[in-house]
């Protein structure tokens, strides 16, 4: 019998296609029509995370997070996945006092990287997740180089994430923008580039980029499928 997944969401966009991409490609692993893993999902206002995101409250986060964790363990799930990279800063504060165990979303890219043999890899996704240690902390211990967009361009991106994607908003200017800095960071020697907020594969192509994508939110989906069919 398949594990129950439990999905701690925090923005829609981006949690809609985490669930989407379990649903559908579970039945690639089962092997039957239609078949999928169970899934419970449970988010508190976007409003009240982004209140303490600004304020870099990071405790307030996890508190949420662990509260989400709790009300789907009592629906029966066996793990938890958050399908957003931006507050997995709170994720050490959050796995100390969860009542079940939780995949980690760029430890799961870094491991996609190692497996493809990516050297070095650029980062993108909110300020607040470029800026933090995040990903160098599980790219440091995958022995995987990476680097970030300058200041400029990471502003840039963090004002079409919360105007535009978390939206559902998704325009050919700003992907062209995206693929910009996707050019900067092959420029600079990476030859991968993270998607590291759950919102940015709605938006870029990936046979538009100038370098392979690693789409977080769908290896974040595919690494829950395959835990819960262990």
């Amino acid at each position: 019998m398949a594990k129950h997944i439990g999905i701690v969401a925090c923005s829609a966009e981006g949690a809609a296609l985490c669930y989407r991409t379990i649903c559908i490609e579970g039945e690639n692993l089962i092997g039957r029509k239609y078949a999928h893993p169970e899934i419970t999902m449970h988010t508190f206002s976007f409003e009240e995370y982004m209140q303490y995101i600004e304020a870099g409250d990071w405790q307030r986060v996890a508190d949420l997070m662990v509260a989400s964790a709790h009300k789907v363990a009592k629906t029966g799930a066996d793990f938890a996945i958050c399908p957003d990279n931006t507050i997995h800063h709170a994720f050490d504060l959050v796995v100390e006092k969860s009542p079940i165990p939780w995949l980690h979303i760029a430890e799961e890219v870094a491991a996609e990287a190692k497996r493809k043999n990516y050297k070095c890899l650029g980062i993108l996704g909110t300020r607040f997740l470029m800026e933090s240690p995040v990903y160098p902390a599980k790219l440091d211990a995958a022995g995987i180089g990476y680097r970030i967009p300058e200041t400029k361009n990471r502003e840039r991106i963090n004002e079409i994430i919360f105007n535009e994607l978390v939206y559902g908003r998704f325009y050919p200017e700003s992907r062209a923008y995206f693929n910009e800095v996707i050019g900067k960071l092959k420029d600079q020697g990476c030859d991968a580039v993270v998607l590291g907020c759950t919102e940015i594969p709605l938006l870029v192509i990936p046979e538009e980029s100038p370098l392979p994508t690693l789409d977080s939110t769908r290896i974040l989906a595919r690494a829950a499928l395959k835990k819960a069919l262990e």
